[in-house]
């Protein structure tokens, strides 16, 4: 596995667990946040059949950093300490 990969974020709008997980990344990891490829679970069948009970969910290539929840200590294992402890 490569930091090279892209860094999924599988939300759906509306969801208030996809808004906690955005805020937590948006202000603990602001670098991490502006990396993020946003997945709209309810644009793709594929997407909403294999994500959509799940989220949010955070991942970079195949490995699920994060789902339903934030988990910080995941978030520090793979992204350092938060900017702004959250």
């Amino acid at each position: 596995m490569t930091d090279r990969q892209p860094l999924l974020f599988y939300y759906r709008v509306g969801c208030h667990l996809c808004e906690e997980l955005d805020s937590v990344l948006h202000r603990g990891s602001p670098q991490v946040f502006s990396q993020l490829h946003w997945r709209d679970v309810d644009r793709s069948s594929q997407w909403r059949e294999i994500y959509g009970l799940r989220v949010p969910v955070l991942s970079r290539g195949t490995q699920v950093l994060c789902e339903l929840k934030p988990d910080p200590a995941c978030l520090r294992e793979h992204f350092g300490p938060p900017d702004i402890p959250v």
